[in-house]
C-alpha cells in the first residue's frame, strides 16, 4: 500500500491558469472544505502533469450546481477552440448508469424485477452453461460477477467492431466462463449490451430512444445525447488519438456497445444528472425520473471487489459494485462513483451522498490518471477539508509502470536480444495462410502482401495488422492503426496437428488493455483458399 503525507495541494501557478471560460456560483456555496482555488490548482496541476488538452469540471452541492469551470481546448491541436460547459465529451462507461436507470424505471412501473430471470423476458437468452442460463437474473447482468473473464466479448464491441446487438447476443453462448457463477469480480461490457437489449424488449423501443426520451430529455440534460455527434455539431471534443468529427466526419460509431458506453454529454448535462441522483431521482425541473427506492437499489452494494492500492491512504475498508456504480467507504463516508473511457476520452462522476456533494470531470485524454487524481483530491477536500498530493502520486505510479514495462520489453519482449524476430521463407509463410473461424468472433484471415503475412478480422473496419515471426510458430501482430490499438499488439500462436498441418490459433495480448480479449478466441483453420498476393486493407 502506498502512503504519503496529507498536505494542501497549493502550487504556485500563474493567475491566468486559474481563469476559465465559464464560472457559476460563489465560492461560499462550495462544499465545506473545498475552495475555488483548490479546484483550479488541482485541475491545472493534473492537466500539466498528464498533458491533457481539455478538462471540464462541475460540482453540485445541496441540489445546486455551485461550480462549473472549463480548462483548455477541445482537441490536441493547440489552435482548437476552448472547452466550455456545453462541449460534448464521450463519457464511455458512465453510460452504464443510464442503462441501469432505464431498467429502474421499468422496475418502478412494475414491468421488471431485479431478481427476475432474464429468460422469462428474453427466451432466446443463452450463456455457455445451461444451468447458469436458467438461473441468470436481471441483477446478474449488472454486477460484473457472471463468471466470464475480464472484458469478455469486448472484441465484438470495440477495436473497430461493426457487430450489431443481435449479433452480439448470438455470440454470447460461446463466451467461456473462467470462474464460478457469482464468485469473482471481472468487469464486463458484454452483459450491459444484453441489459440494453432487455430495455428494448420490454419497451418496444430502441435503447437509444428510451435513454434519450425518458432520461436525457425528461430530466432536461443540456448538450447530452445517446448517440455520437454527427456532421454539423461543432462544440465537440476530440479524444487523444482520434480524428476530429468535424468537418465532414461522424464520431466513431460502435453499434453494439451503446448500452455500455455510447453516450456523449457535456459538463452542464452531467451536472444536472448528478443533481437528479442526489435528489432521489427528481430532476431540477421537478419531474420524478425514477424513484428514490430505485436510486438506493442502484447505489446498494451487490458484489464485492478487491480493495484499491490506495486503501490505507483513503481509509477504505470495502469496495463494491452496485447496479452501474462503484461504491466504497472513503474517510468514513460512503462514496459512489464511476469512470468511463472511450474514443480517447475519460470521464469521472463521483458522489459523497452524506455530504450532498457530487463532482463531474470530463477530459479528452486517453489516460485515467488525470481524472483519478482530480476526483480523489476534490473528494478528499469535501470529506476531510484537506488532501494528499494525488496528482504526484498517480504521476509517479504511471511513470514507474511505464519504466517497468519498457525494461521488461527491452529484456524479454518480442524483438529483444533474447527473443529476436526471424525471417520466414515463402514456403514457411504459406503454411499459415488461410481463413480461420472463431465461434463468437467469426472469420479471421491470414494472407500474404508482398513479403509480409497479414492478419485481418471480419466485422471490423480496419482491425488489420502485420505478423512478425518468432520461433516455434509464434508471431506478434502489430495493428496498422497505431493510434487506437497500439497497446493491443498480441502474440499469435499457431497450432499444428500430429501431421504438422496448421489447424488453429491462440492469441494473448501483449499490452494491458483488457478490452482486447484475444485470449478468449479459439479460431480453427477452415480454408487455405486465400491466394498469394491477396491484398488486405
Amino acid at each position: 500500500m502506498i502512503q504519503f503525507p496529507r498536505q494542501s495541494l497549493m502550487l504556485a501557478l500563474p493567475a491566468a491558469l486559474l481563469l476559465s471560460t465559464s464560472y457559476v456560483a460563489q465560492a461560499a456555496t462550495l462544499p465545506s472544505g473545498l475552495t475555488e482555488q483548490e479546484i483550479g490548482t488541482t485541475v491545472e496541476h493534473a492537466r500539466s502533469a498528464f498533458d491533457v488538452p481539455g478538462i471540464a469540471v462541475a460540482v453540485v452541492q445541496d441540489g445546486e450546481v455551485v461550480f462549473s469551470r472549463d480548462y483548455g481546448r477541445r482537441a490536441q491541436d493547440k489552435t482548437s477552440a476552448p472547452v466550455d460547459g456545453r462541449t460534448l465529451f464521450a463519457i464511455g462507461s458512465n453510460t452504464k448508469e443510464f442503462t441501469t436507470t432505464a431498467l429502474a424505471q421499468l422496475v418502478d412501473q412494475g414491468k421488471l424485477g431485479w431478481n427476475d430471470r432474464v429468460i422469462d423476458h428474453m427466451p432466446e437468452f443463452r450463456v455457455a452453461d445451461p444451468s447458469i442460463t436458467r438461473d441468470f437474473r436481471v441483477s446478474d447482468l449488472l454486477t460484473h460477477h457472471s463468471g466470464m473473464g475480464q472484458g469478455a466479448g469486448d472484441l465484438m464491441l470495440f477495436s473497430h467492431s461493426t457487430f450489431t446487438r443481435p449479433e452480439v447476443l448470438a455470440g454470447l453462448p460461446f463466451m467461456p466462463f473462467t470462474a464460478p457463477f457469482r464468485s469473482e469480480y471481472a468487469y464486463n461490457n458484454l452483459l450491459y449490451v444484453v441489459a440494453g437489449a432487455l430495455v428494448e424488449r420490454i419497451t418496444g423501443q430502441s435503447w437509444e430512444d428510451v435513454v434519450q426520451k425518458r432520461l436525457i430529455n425528461a430530466a432536461d440534460l443540456p448538450a447530452c445525447q445517446s448517440t455520437p455527434p454527427v456532421k454539423g455539431q461543432t462544440n465537440v471534443a476530440t479524444g487523444e488519438g482520434e480524428s476530429s468529427v468535424l468537418p465532414g466526419k461522424s464520431a466513431l460509431r460502435l453499434p453494439a456497445v451503446a448500452p455500455a458506453g455510447s453516450i456523449w454529454c457535456s459538463a452542464d448535462g452531467m451536472a444536472r444528472w448528478v443533481q437528479t441522483y442526489l435528489n432521489g431521482g427528481r430532476a431540477p425541473n421537478g419531474r420524478q425520473i425514477f424513484s428514490q427506492a430505485s436510486r438506493d437499489a442502484l447505489w446498494g452494494p451487490h458484489g464485492l471487489l478487491p480493495l484499491p492500492d490506495t486503501a490505507d491512504a483513503t481509509k477504505t475498508h470495502f469496495r463494491a459494485y452496485g447496479y452501474g456504480w462503484f461504491m466504497e467507504d472513503f474517510f468514513g463516508l460512503k462514496r459512489v462513483w464511476h469512470t468511463g473511457t472511450i474514443d480517447g476520452m475519460v470521464s469521472y462522476v463521483t458522489f459523497l451522498p452524506e455530504r450532498r456533494s457530487g463532482i463531474v470531470i470530463l477530459t479528452n485524454h486517453d489516460d485515467h490518471a488525470a481524472t483519478y487524481a482530480i476526483a480523489t483530491t476534490l473528494s478528499s477536500y469535501v470529506a476531510t477539508g484537506k488532501s494528499a498530493d494525488w496528482v504526484t502520486h498517480f504521476l509517479h505510479e504511471k511513470t514507474a509502470r511505464q519504466a517497468a514495462n519498457a525494461k521488461k520489453a527491452a529484456e524479454t519482449g518480442p524483438g529483444s536480444p533474447t527473443r529476436p524476430f526471424i525471417t520466414l521463407s515463402h514456403d514457411a509463410q504459406q503454411d499459415y495462410v488461410g481463413t480461420y473461424r472463431d465461434d463468437w468472433r467469426g472469420p479471421i484471415t491470414i494472407s500474404r502482401r508482398g513479403t509480409d503475412l497479414r492478419m485481418s478480422f471480419s466485422h471490423a473496419d480496419g482491425l488489420t495488422g502485420t505478423l512478425s515471426a518468432l520461433p516455434h510458430d509464434l508471431f506478434v501482430v502489430r495493428w496498422d492503426d497505431r493510434g487506437q490499438d497500439a497497446e493491443d499488439d498480441s502474440y499469435v500462436q499457431f497450432e499444428r496437428n500430429v501431421s504438422g498441418q496448421v489447424t488453429g490459433i491462440k492469441m494473448q495480448v501483449i499490452g494491458s488493455d483488457f478490452s482486447f480479449d484475444a485470449q478468449d478466441l479459439n479460431p480453427k483453420k477452415v480454408s487455405t483458399s486465400v491466394a498469394e498476393g491477396t491484398q488486405t486493407p
